[in-house]
């Protein structure tokens, strides 16, 4: 019989096979979820050997990584700022350097804003959790995708967060200011950009990736946009692609915000520009 240790050099051959990235954790990950523990407590279970009923959807699970579909839709669930959430086709995967910037706002903000809101929300990780961090705020969750409201939706619902609102709106086309705060991870891809992404980003909806030729059409519809939605002193809060501060930057001041600054990622990178209105 199979025991957890075979079960896992084998599964890793066969991603690396497969070209997929950092293979053996990944199929840690498959094996955990299919035991229902943690990926450190399958090192307590190595001699464990593994019945029928485990091995033939954890085949499912590997045939499936396999062909690229990324862990996280296989896996269900994703962990973001101290909550799980709930993640698949619907929406962009969250990435790590959201998670950051959910806690530069946290840090920096030491009063909870009165009005929030998350545009392009996605699966409402950002929304969602600073709702969580900001119990007496009102937050507001806005996408142009059906299909992601509903996923953050569910997720509002997984975290019992009751009092959060949700708007489809392209931007700000069906929303009402002023807001305190307003955060947005717009998509942010260069469309010229497409032939170079992996097989699993390329699972996200285009829709949440790309944004023109040079990545910033909708940044550039947001700077010009977001004045008037903003109260007096309020703040924006972005995350943006590698090579895109400058002129985030320059688009935001010429629309007539002030104190703009572009804070850097964990790696370095000029990611996060942050803004006030007048």
């Amino acid at each position: 019989m199979t025991t957890v240790l075979e079960c896992i050099d084998a599964g890793t051959r066969y991603l690396e096979k497969r070209g997929v990235e950092d293979a053996r954790r990944n199929m840690q990950m498959l094996v955990a979820h299919r035991l229902q523990c943690t990926r450190m407590q399958l090192y307590l279970r190595f001699d464990e050997p593994l019945d029928e009923s485990t091995l033939a959807p954890l085949r499912e699970d590997l045939k499936k990584r396999g062909e690229r579909i990324p862990l996280q839709h296989i896996l269900g669930i994703v962990s973001f700022h101290q909550h799980d959430f709930k993640t698949d086709a619907r929406a962009l995967i969250p990435r790590p350097e959201t998670e950051e910037l959910v806690e530069l706002l946290i840090k920096k903000i030491t009063h909870a804003p009165q009005r929030v809101l998350d545009l392009a929300c996605g699966s409402g990780v950002i929304g969602l959790s600073l709702a969580a961090q900001w119990p007496d705020a009102e937050v507001n969750l806005a996408d142009v995708s059906a299909d992601a409201l509903a996923l953050a939706q569910e997720n509002a619902a997984m975290l019992g967060l009751d009092r959060v609102s949700f708007i489809e709106s392209d931007l700000f086309s069906k929303l009402h200011g002023p807001f305190d705060l307003i955060v947005t991870n717009l998509p942010y891809v260069p469309e010229r950009d497409r032939s170079t992404l992996s097989p699993e980003v390329l699972h996200d909806p285009a829709l949440a990736l790309f944004s023109g030729e040079d990545g910033l059409d909708l940044i550039r519809r947001f700077a010009r946009e977001v004045g008037a939605f903003l109260a007096p002193g309020g703040m924006i809060a972005m995350e943006i692609g590698n090579d895109q501060g400058d002129e985030t930057a320059a688009l935001l001041s010429q629309h007539g915000l002030t104190e703009v600054t572009v804070e850097k990622d964990i790696s370095g990178i000029a990611r996060f520009p942050l803004a006030k209105s007048l």
